[in-house]
């Protein structure tokens, strides 16, 4: 990795800190340890992804490095102090948080892309900036570096750092995520913070049986030696088998209801990467955070929250193959092969259409019988909020679920806004079914709904909604009317970049990290793509090439917008002692708001690792 001058870390702002027991901390209380700041936000699957990354490294450099998490929002939601409180818990955040709700933090180590890592040596000093996912085994190398230079210097300081667990909430439940209505009238839940599932009487409440250890891992068997991790999506086959989708472990499992017995029907229990293979046996082909599965046109399909795409698995070949999406971030309808989707994380049949919640998009998708993608609320990255009416400018926030109604319409659980929305395709309408809701993560139809007695907007039926965030199921019925809702619309609260009119440079800075090269095996090392929103903004420029610098021409007639842009970079260990050296990919996905003015400047670094933009 090049490294610059040496730059002294800015101090950490925030409106105040978890994790430390109520103490208030600043750089100076790190000095003498090595320090990672995470940027994240609990929307995004990628800064979901380094938060499994780091586990390991923390664990292991327990006594000289410090990983500090700046949450740094993007949806209105995220900035709820208690929002942030709950997803510090949900994801099993082991460090201490700075809550940074008006990015100050963000902005002073100028940074443009969740997640990014930034490290701080024991003097404090910013030694080394990675963008994206991916990076662990660059920081690692980097750490040790940077233990063995300052033990010999004198200025590290081994010890405990300041993290204090809270106390935990002794629930049934602890943030589930989906649910599934049993025959017997019971539910099925996943119960994602404590990796088990949990069967619960008709009530919603009793608890029958808990499957699974409650020990995050990736263990088949019985019942009470089972283990998964953060498991979220269930789905039933034909054979009446249940299909969990285990997210963390990134696997596909399967349980027989009747014994208890927990198996793996598809993925490694490894992360997929670009250029692994998209389909094949099961068993053999890696996954990417899958949140949800639904049984449509006789296959299972999959929401792989991880990688922006829907894929496939056939039970009776036992394969899986990606179906839908490109893996490029963003909302962009048509053929399947084609399609741009962002993190979708709820399924649901009807009929001829498969209902998607695009939930980084603040969306609600559907593919056809023929593998043609629609959108029927939703219009981007940047724009969320909660407004009913006609679909083309009605608003969600990060929706995690959609089910089916027994009319044809669906609701959606529409979670960053607390409430349950309903989308009837009859009519183009979104309307408010409730509200006052904990970010609902889900909901489902209890089985005599299933069957047919009542529906929404006739003669009223129940439906049973995971309150994630209040730990429980909550029955509702479906009302008549609508509830009124005052509208409210957002954009992310970035601030627009300035650039010049004209060209504009987009320079995708990456180097190696130390002990790497790129790796140029199978052809170029890296890959660029960049598109906008709106697609005017760009005269030129757009599309994919091996090049991680490209020259854009601006349309003077649009004065701003945002860039898309994505890159992809290999590279592989630089050891000839080696004979089958390790191989990384490095990969980003940007969304800059830029805004067009005369002394803006006129080129756009992007950090994918490295120090020298």
């Amino acid at each position: 990795m090049t490294k610059r001058a040496r730059v002294r870390a800015p101090e950490l702002q925030g409106r105040g800190w978890l994790n430390t027991g109520g103490k208030e901390l600043s750089l100076v209380d790190f000095r003498g340890r090595i320090v990672i700041l995470d940027f994240w936000t609990f929307c995004c699957i990628n800064c979901l992804h380094v938060l499994d990354e780091l586990r390991e490294l923390e664990e292991k450099h327990r006594n000289s490095v410090v990983v500090v998490g700046v949450h740094s929002p993007k949806f209105a939601h995220e900035a709820e102090p208690q929002a942030v409180v709950d997803a510090v818990e949900r994801y099993a955040v082991h460090h201490p948080v700075l809550d940074d709700p008006e990015l100050a933090t963000w902005k002073s180590y100028a940074v443009r892309a969740w997640p990014t890592l930034v490290v701080i040596d024991p003097e404090g000093y910013v030694v080394a900036q990675h963008a994206g996912e991916g990076h662990a085994h660059a920081i690692e190398a980097l750490v040790g570096e940077l233990e063995a230079e300052h033990a010999a210097k004198g200025t590290l300081r081994r010890g405990e750092g300041p993290y204090v667990p809270p106390e935990p909430e002794p629930t049934d439940l602890r943030f589930p995520g989906k649910a599934l209505a049993l025959d017997g009238g019971g539910f099925l839940v996943s119960d994602s913070t404590r990796h088990a599932l949990v069967e619960l009487a008709p009530d919603g409440e009793s608890v029958v049986r808990r499957i699974g250890t409650g020990e995050r891992g990736l263990a088949d068997g019985a019942a009470d030696m089972a283990r998964f991790s953060e498991p979220q999506g269930l789905a039933v086959l034909p054979s009446g088998e249940v299909v969990v989708a285990d997210t963390v472990n990134h696997a596909l499992r399967g349980l027989d209801l009747a014994t208890g017995t927990v198996r793996t029907l598809a993925g490694t229990g490894r992360q997929w990467w670009q250029g692994e293979p998209t389909s094949g046996a099961a068993r053999e082909v890696s996954l990417s955070s899958p949140w949800d599965v639904a049984w449509f046109g006789g296959l299972l399909w999959i929401a792989m929250a991880g990688v922006h795409q829907l894929w496939t698995f056939d039970p009776e070949t036992e394969t899986v193959r990606a179906a839908a999406g490109t893996t490029n971030e963003g909302l962009v309808d048509g053929p399947a092969a084609e399609a741009w989707f962002a993190q979708p994380s709820g399924l649901a049949a009807t009929g001829e259409r498969l209902w998607v919640a695009d939930s980084e998009t603040s969306a609600l998708r559907w593919l056809d019988a023929d593998g043609t993608v629609h959108t029927a609320v939703g219009t981007g990255l940047f724009d969320f909020g909660h407004r009913d009416g006609a679909a083309g400018q009605a608003l969600l926030q990060h929706p995690l679920g959609v089910t089916a109604l027994p009319d044809g319409s669906v609701a959606i659980s529409d979670t960053y806004n607390h409430a349950l929305r309903r989308y009837d395709p009859a009519t183009g309408e979104v309307s408010t079914l409730a509200t006052d809701l904990r970010e609902p993560s889900g909901a489902v139809l209890p089985a005599d709904v299933e069957e047919g007695a009542g529906g929404a907007g006739g003669a009223g039926g129940e439906i049973v909604v995971v309150e994630s965030a209040r730990h429980r199921l909550t029955r509702l019925r479906l009302p008549e009317e609508a509830v009124p809702v005052a509208a409210v619309a957002h954009r992310t609260q970035r601030a627009a970049t300035p650039v010049a009119p004209g060209t504009l440079a987009v320079d995708v800075v990456f180097s190696p990290p130390p002990g790497q090269k790129l790796d140029t095996r199978y052809g170029p090392a890296t890959r660029l793509l960049v598109s906008a929103t709106p697609p005017e903004l760009l005269e030129n420029g757009t599309g994919a090439g091996p090049e991680l610098r490209r020259e854009v021409r601006l349309n003077p007639e649009v004065s701003e917008g945002v860039l898309h842009v994505s890159a992809m970079a290999a590279s592989c260990d630089d050891d000839p002692a080696v004979e089958y050296p390790a191989c990384h990919m490095h990969q980003q996905d940007w969304g800059v708001p830029v805004r067009q003015t005369p002394d803006g400047q006129a080129r756009l670094p992007l950090v994918l690792a490295g120090m020298d933009a």
